[in-house]
C-alpha cells in the first residue's frame, strides 16, 4: 500500500503541529514517516493510517521531532559557515586582496595619528549602524519571500536573518572597543592587530549582509533541488 496525496499532506500538517516550521525539514520528516507507515502496512495491511502515523512518530522518542530539528540546524549552520569562509578567503586572493590591504592601511594610518579610542568608536559605530540597517532590510526581504512562496527554508532564514544577530553582538561590544586602546601601549604590534581586527570586522559584515544574501538564489538551489519548483 502507498500513501495517498491527502495522507501526505496530512503528514505535512502533522509536522507543523509539532513545531517543525521549515519546509525542508518537514519534507525530510514526511518522507521518513511515510516510509515507516508503508513498511508497517506490509506487515499489517489493516492498520489504520492514524495508528500507523502515531506508531511512526513514537519512534522519535519522548522529545518528538526536537532532536531532528537540532541536527538539521547544526548541519545548516555548518553549511552557512562554509559559505562565509569561502567568501572570506576570496578577499585574500587576487584581485580582492588589493582592497583588503588598502582597507587595512586606512585603519592603520587612522589609528596611528592619535585619538585611537575616538577613531575606533566612530568606525565601530558606523559599521554597527550599517549592519543594523542591512539587518532590517534583509528581514523585510525575508518576510516578502515567505509571503510569496508560503514556505520557510532553514538555510534561507539563516541567510536573511542570522546576520542580524551579529549586529547585536557588535553593538554590545561598543564600550570594550572604546577602552581597549586605553589599556594597551600604542605599539606597532598593537596597531597592526587592532587594524587587522577592524579589517576582518568590515569584511565579515560585508560578506554576511551583502554578498551571501545576493547569492541566496544560487545557494538555495544548490542546497534544495526542489527550491526552484
Amino acid at each position: 500500500m502507498k500513501l495517498t496525496e491527502s495522507q501526505i499532506q496530512d503528514l505535512y500538517a502533522f509536522t507543523r503541529q509539532h513545531f517543525v516550521e521549515h519546509y525542508d525539514l518537514q519534507t525530510e520528516l514526511v518522507d521518513h514517516l511515510a516510509n515507516d507507515i508503508e513498511t508497517q502496512w506490509q506487515d499489517q495491511p489493516k492498520l489504520s493510517f492514524e495508528d500507523a502515523k502515531n506508531i511512526a512518530f513514537k519512534k522519535f522518542g519522548i522529545f518528538g521531532f526536537m532532536n531532528a530539528i537540532e541536527q538539521k540546524q547544526k548541519a545548516m549552520n555548518k553549511r552557512y559557515r562554509k559559505y562565509l569562509w569561502a567568501e572570506l578567503r576570496k578577499w585574500f586572493e587576487l584581485p580582492q586582496i588589493i582592497g583588503t590591504i588598502a582597507l587595512f592601511v586606512v585603519f592603520y594610518v587612522m589609528f596611528s595619528i592619535g585619538h585611537t579610542n575616538v577613531f575606533s568608536i566612530v568606525m565601530y559605530a558606523i559599521i554597527t549602524a550599517w549592519a543594523m540597517y542591512k539587518s532590517i532590510q534583509l528581514n523585510r526581504q525575508f518576510r516578502k519571500r515567505k509571503e510569496i512562496s508560503n514556505k520557510k527554508w532553514l538555510l534561507e532564514e539563516m541567510i536573511f536573518k542570522q546576520a542580524g544577530g551579529t549586529s547585536l553582538i557588535f553593538l554590545s561590544q561598543l564600550y570594550n572597543v572604546f577602552i581597549i586602546p586605553e589599556k594597551f601601549e600604542m605599539s606597532t604590534l598593537f596597531l597592526t592587530l587592532f587594524s587587522l581586527g577592524f579589517t576582518a570586522l568590515v569584511l565579515i559584515n560585508y560578506i554576511s549582509f551583502q554578498i551571501i544574501p545576493n547569492k541566496a538564489e544560487k545557494l538555495l538551489n544548490e542546497t534544495y533541488p526542489e527550491f526552484s519548483l
